[in-house]
């Protein structure tokens, strides 16, 4: 085996990893680059990616070239100026082997268009991307997205060796921010459909806190007024200051979402709040993380396995209660 990997090594010099998007799914393809750039050392290794989380990649050493994706250039599948252009510098490409970790046709079709003289993709790939893969990897379509991913480079013969790594960035200073007094960050929006928290869950989550500081990133439209205790940054940082205030919070609290994955991957001082989604297939990669579901607190590693398909519910103000022992103990 040892010199099949060894005489396959010296073959491989150029590699493409096809993961435009979302945020936790970039995160999730961390550990999958970082095997293959121990595994093959001296390939040129090329990421394509939407610009908004390229910043993530910044000092991966897995990582030797990003290729910025033009958002919205084949989303309609509709030429645009800046879509040709990109198209032929996909062609000139050329890489030994190619893994679509995205598994959709429009990740297919870069792949095929960058000429691999190997093209590997995931048997739960959707939209007929399967159709354009030389060889595709079976996965469990309900295991985490990481062990998918672990399973596509292990098809081409990557050795899986734990614990993996996710190698982030060390993020970017909040100006003005006191790094010295602790604070717990909050993390209550996001995206998906009744995945955020209501404004009185938020309000008495901050209260009930106090006079702890409590500092409140993301992305929402609400007009959220906050507690005396609160420092709100809603709207107000980058990713990589996002990064930054995660590697020096006591805690972090997040519902279900990217922000939430990147917490997970840099420590285990994280609770994820998860209403309708199942935290065994899209809560955090990390046993000693905190997830609460449906009133209950738990860590990963003790999360029951469903006899039926679960039922979830909204997280209540009256909830706050349940997540203050473990926070209260952290901050002393």
């Amino acid at each position: 085996m040892k010199s099949a990997i060894s005489s396959q090594q010296l073959a491989i010099r150029s590699i493409l990893i096809i993961k435009p998007s979302s945020l936790g799914d970039v995160v999730h393809t961390l550990p999958a680059a970082a095997l293959l750039r121990d595994a093959y050392p001296e390939a040129d290794i090329t990421w394509v990616i939407n610009p908004e989380w390229a910043p993530l990649l910044r000092g991966n050493k897995s990582v030797d070239h990003v290729h910025i994706f033009p958002r919205g250039g084949l989303g309609s599948f509709g030429m645009s100026k800046h879509l040709l252009p990109w198209l032929r510098e996909v062609g000139r490409l050329r890489p030994d082997v190619a893994f679509d970790f995205q598994g959709l046709l429009r990740s297919a079709l870069i792949g095929k268009m960058s000429h691999p003289r190997s093209f590997y993709g995931m048997n739960d790939a959707r939209e007929g991307a399967h159709l354009f893969y030389q060889q595709t990897a079976p996965v469990d379509r309900n295991a985490h997205a990481v062990e998918r991913y672990l399973s596509l480079i292990a098809t081409f013969g990557v050795p899986i060796q734990r614990p993996l790594r996710f190698p982030l960035p060390t993020g970017d200073r909040v100006q003005p921010f006191d790094e010295d007094e602790p604070f717990v960050l909050f993390h209550p929006f996001a995206r998906g459909r009744n995945k955020s928290l209501s404004d009185l869950a938020v309000e008495e989550f901050c209260r009930a806190l106090a006079p702890r500081r409590v500092v409140i990133v993301g992305r929402t439209k609400r007009d959220l007024p906050v507690p005396d205790n609160c420092v709100n940054l809603l709207n107000h940082t980058t990713i990589l200051q996002l990064v930054w205030l995660i590697r020096r919070a006591r805690f972090t609290v997040s519902v279900d979402s990217g922000p939430m994955h990147i917490a997970a991957a840099l420590s285990d001082r994280l609770i994820s709040i998860h209403t309708w989604s199942d935290p065994r297939k899209v809560g955090p990669y990390n046993q000693d993380a905190w997830v609460w579901k449906n009133g209950d607190l738990r860590r990963v590693r003790d999360l029951p396995l469903p006899a039926r398909r679960e039922k979830g519910r909204a997280f209540q103000s009256a909830d706050v209660k349940t997540l203050l022992p473990l926070l209260q103990e952290d901050l002393g």
